[in-house]
């Protein structure tokens, strides 16, 4: 697979502290059900996945959420993989370039999204409440 030529930009580590702020600051009720699971930055989605998605590039996803979602949990997981957030660095890189925001702010619109399939929230459910606070 051929990558695009990667953008300048934080480090892995450095996006992933920009998400481990993005969520020290939402509000405890949401904070105290994230304990378990893992945010992860990689520069791109494994080819795998983007086939699973049906996308041909991998500048198409910014992120992922693997797991259960909280109310689908049962103790019958035991043993399971641990709830992940996966962030796309090269992508969110590019979008916040195209965009003309702060990459900071577009990892914690993307890590808010991605909590949200946690919770349970589809993708039409987080559009709804988007629109909502605008």
């Amino acid at each position: 697979m051929n990558q695009p030529l990667p953008f300048d930009g934080p480090s892995t580590d450095e996006m992933e502290a920009m998400a481990h702020r993005a969520i020290q600051a939402m509000p405890p009720e949401f904070r105290a059900h994230l304990g378990p699971v893992v945010v992860r930055v990689d520069d791109y989605a494994k080819r795998d996945v983007l086939d699973g998605f049906g996308m041909t590039s991998p500048m198409q996803l910014s992120g992922l959420y693997t797991g259960r979602p909280v109310g689908i949990k049962s103790v019958s997981d035991s043993g399971a993989m641990p709830d992940m957030i996966h962030l796309y660095r090269q992508p969110i890189l590019a979008e916040a370039k195209q965009r003309g925001i702060a990459i900071e702010t577009l990892v914690a619109h993307v890590l808010v999204h991605e909590v949200g399939h946690h919770f349970g929230f589809s993708d039409d459910d987080m559009h709804w409440l988007e629109d909502q606070a605008d």
